[in-house]
């Protein structure tokens, strides 16, 4: 059960972390907007915001004050784009349509994070596994690993949105819809998991218990599926904005070997050890893609 008195103090030391990297951020982004481009500003920018979590969580003794950062950071620099255009005839329609859907996940992505998180005393059963096996030695898995890392992937991921928010005034193509099929596609599959497991935690009788109903009885990772696909419509919108921002791929493909080579790996791990119905139900149930069980 959460403490409301403890909560609250938490949520006001989160938002003034973040209030704070947004400020130093914001005076950063003054001070260059005129000599740096756009997207090697917002990559200073979000390198030095991290690093400025990174301090404010290491003085909190817990990693998990950069938990949020995966999913307020991209709505932030969204509006960056926006805000500050490359050019003077933009599709509206366009950026209004992308900047609905990041607004959208980005406030369902964290409001999950609010749900479930336990205060400044609980950390992330991952990051406390790293400072048990790591010891002196956490910071740097802390800094590179837990930090820098998902910051990059994160910046690599919005560097879709650039074109699609900043420089062209192209119309609207049949692309443009294929990625709002994606998106929103990818914000209800990761919603309703989120949801189902959110529900399940509340629910079940002990930590052995098996979450294997719903979108989980046809994908073991339904969240990270939607997670992944939503990377990949912000690409869409790229390529119907610019094919020549085909480079951009390397953020969706990022996000789906950080998530199949990292995330799911440690995550089934812990499962094996912990339920005893899991190898069963890894035999049966697809890895991602839903599918129907094995007999």
């Amino acid at each position: 059960m959460k403490d409301n008195k403890v909560m609250i103090k938490a949520y006001i030391v989160c938002s003034l972390s973040y209030t704070i990297a947004l400020l130093v951020v914001i005076l950063v982004g003054i001070l260059l907007v005129n000599y740096l481009h756009p997207l090697l500003m917002i990559l200073i920018a979000d390198f030095i915001a991290t690093i400025i979590i990174f301090i404010l969580g290491t003085v909190l003794k817990n990693s998990s004050l950069y938990d949020p950062y995966w999913s307020v950071a991209p709505l932030i620099i969204a509006l960056y784009f926006i805000i500050f255009p490359q050019s003077a005839t933009v599709n509206f329609f366009r950026q209004l349509v992308v900047l609905i859907l990041v607004f959208a996940w980005s406030v369902r992505l964290t409001f999950n994070w609010i749900r479930q998180w336990r205060g400044l005393r609980h950390e992330d059963w991952r990051y406390s596994q790293y400072r048990m096996d790591y010891g002196r030695n956490f910071w740097f898995i802390n800094l590179t690993g837990i930090h820098l890392m998902p910051t990059i992937l994160v910046y690599l991921g919005c560097l879709s949105l650039y074109p699609a928010l900043s420089l062209s005034s192209k119309p609207i193509m049949v692309l443009d819809f294929a990625a709002i099929i994606i998106t929103v596609s990818a914000i209800l599959i990761e919603g309703l998991a989120d949801n189902q497991l959110s529900k399940f935690v509340k629910t079940r009788k002990n930590s052995q218990e098996l979450l294997n109903t719903g979108l989980w009885s046809v994908s073991r990772h339904p969240n990270y599926l939607g997670e992944i696909l939503f990377w990949w419509g912000m690409y869409a919108f790229a390529l119907a904005t610019d094919l020549s921002f085909y480079w951009a791929i390397i953020g969706p493909i990022g996000m789906t070997l950080l998530f199949n080579i990292v995330s799911i790996p440690l995550i089934e791990k812990r499962h094996l050890k912990r339920k005893p119905e899991y190898p069963e139900y890894k035999r049966k149930v697809s890895r991602l893609i839903p599918w129907f069980p094995k007999k």
